[in-house]
């Protein structure tokens, strides 16, 4: 038996979930529709998984998951969620989610998926991997949309290398290199370094401990 917390923004799927996992002998130690809730609550009940989804009205579950992620928490996520945009699969592997389930999937996929990841092995079925690989086929084709000098420099922007400090390993003037990056971000579609830490982590460019 698992200790379960739910997050969810719709109250009537939470008690179709509560009950699906009380018949599945599991319990449910409290739900939430937002995510600022659901991480007050994780820190206090300590709940063994977290069955998120990711479309929490004006805020994403990966928010959440973002959180847990950076704290270290020990509970484990399952994902459950309607999305099947790629980069939402990638993201959720990438922040550590234990599995990412289609809410058209039946009862006994859910709570195999459900034991599966609380055991602390890992639940992404074929439609999943499919996604993942649609990401990275996306990404790849950006990156070599990229010149060579242009991945020169997101490797050193990602790895928080100032413009002054790679002008200088580049032979460029500071300005130049401003002009490459803003250029750079412009063609991968990412608006801040943030955005360009997780292409580069996606496509290969660092691994997700930045080297």
């Amino acid at each position: 038996m698992s200790r379960v917390y739910l997050v969810d923004d719709h109250a009537i799927v939470r008690v179709g979930l509560r009950s699906m996992l009380e018949s599945g002998h599991h319990e449910v130690v409290g739900e939430a529709a937002e995510s600022a809730i659901a991480l007050a609550a994780i820190l206090l009940l300590n709940p063994d998984l977290l069955l998120l989804d990711l479309n929490l009205g004006d805020h994403s579950g990966l928010e959440l998951l973002r959180e847990v992620q950076r704290r270290r928490l020990a509970v484990r996520t399952l994902v459950l969620t309607m999305s099947t945009q790629p980069r939402d699969a990638t993201e959720a592997m990438r922040l550590g989610a234990g599995g990412y389930l289609f809410k058209h999937a039946s009862r006994t996929e859910m709570l195999r998926a459900i034991d599966t990841v609380a055991r602390g092995q890992r639940q992404f079925g074929p439609e999943v991997a499919e996604l993942a690989a649609q990401a990275n086929i996306g990404d790849l084709d950006l990156l070599a949309a990229l010149s060579r000098r242009e991945r020169q420099i997101v490797t050193m922007v990602v790895k928080g290398h100032t413009s002054l400090h790679i002008g200088k390993q580049l032979c460029l003037s500071p300005k130049t290199v401003d002009t490459y990056r803003s250029r750079l971000m412009t063609k991968l579609g990412v608006h801040d370094v943030t955005a360009l830490v997780r292409f580069a982590i996606r496509s290969g460019v660092i691994d997700a401990d930045g080297d």
